[in-house]
């Protein structure tokens, strides 16, 4: 680990040639699926959160945009189509090296089923949602401005930070 030369961060550098390997945050992209009023939520199938629920969401794959990969996100974990909306949330996970990015999303029909991911997916109303079994913070606050907005009759962009870890 050394500062490099015209950079003020301290970086992984070769010792034998003088190549860096630069280690940036991680996109997990995501939308908050709806269909005739009720949200999409998934109860995960795997590790970190197991059990807990969230919205269809997942790391960025290289190759696709931001939209793209929300949009196969919710096919894999909910094999639901959609058409993503506008941009909702954007949540820096600052003790993961993460920026969690949400958008409004609509489904084309009422079609789910759980994807390899997911335990079960279900549609629910917001005061259905199970929210002391959310999986991760970004997701509550997503999902808690999507409704602000809605009962609003807005579509804002909203931030947040955390910059604390969950037990797994």
């Amino acid at each position: 680990m050394r500062i490099p030369p015209g950079d003020n961060l301290p970086r992984s550098v070769c010792t034998a040639c003088g190549s860096i390997y630069y280690e940036n945050p991680r996109l997990v992209v995501g939308c908050v699926p709806e269909w005739q009023g009720r949200i999409l939520l998934c109860q995960r199938a795997i590790p970190p959160r197991r059990g807990y629920w969230t919205t269809p969401a997942g790391f960025m794959e290289n190759g696709e945009t931001l939209q793209g990969a929300a949009a196969r996100e919710s096919l894999e974990e909910a094999q639901a189509r959609v058409e993503i909306g506008s941009l909702l949330a954007i949540t820096h996970v600052l003790h993961a090296a993460q920026v969690h990015v949400t958008f409004r999303a609509r489904m084309f029909d009422g079609s789910f089923a759980a994807g390899l991911e997911s335990l079960q997916v279900g549609l629910y109303e917001e005061a259905d949602i199970p929210w002391d079994e959310i999986a991760f913070p970004s997701i509550e606050f997503a999902l808690r401005c999507y409704f602000e907005d809605r009962r609003a009759e807005r579509e804002e962009l909203h931030f947040s930070d955390i910059n604390r870890s969950l037990p797994p």
